[in-house]
């Protein structure tokens, strides 16, 4: 059973401006896309003007900092990842066997050629 229909023989010859939208089920997810993108948009704006609120200096310096914050994660999460597959440890796991009293491996019955 395959999770993702789309094999490499259907995406042969595909360059990067010959795709097309076609169907109806693209074009509803367009569609609710462009919604929520919409209603996020009025959402934000409301946001900032309804309320005659005021934000203190401790609030922009603490948003600042949670901004920095976050950037500073992802770009050393994003750096981790580079270097461990750069440096091999993202290698398949290796079943590493000890051995038993008579100096064999123990196999698990899953395991026995």
């Amino acid at each position: 059973m395959k999770l993702f229909p789309v094999t490499m023989d259907r995406l042969q010859g595909v360059g990067a401006g010959d795709w097309r939208i076609s169907g109806l089920g693209n074009w509803t997810i367009i569609a609710a896309l462009g919604l929520l993108l919409a209603a996020a948009g009025v959402i934000c704006y409301l946001g900032w003007t309804l309320s005659d609120a005021q934000v203190p200096l401790a609030g922009y310096v603490a948003m600042a900092l949670g901004v920095i914050f976050s950037l500073a994660c992802g770009v050393g999460l994003m750096a981790l990842v580079f270097y461990s597959s750069r440096a091999g440890y993202d290698k398949p796991a290796e079943l590493i066997r000890e051995p038993d009293e008579a100096g064999e491996a123990e196999m698990h019955p899953e395991q026995e050629r």
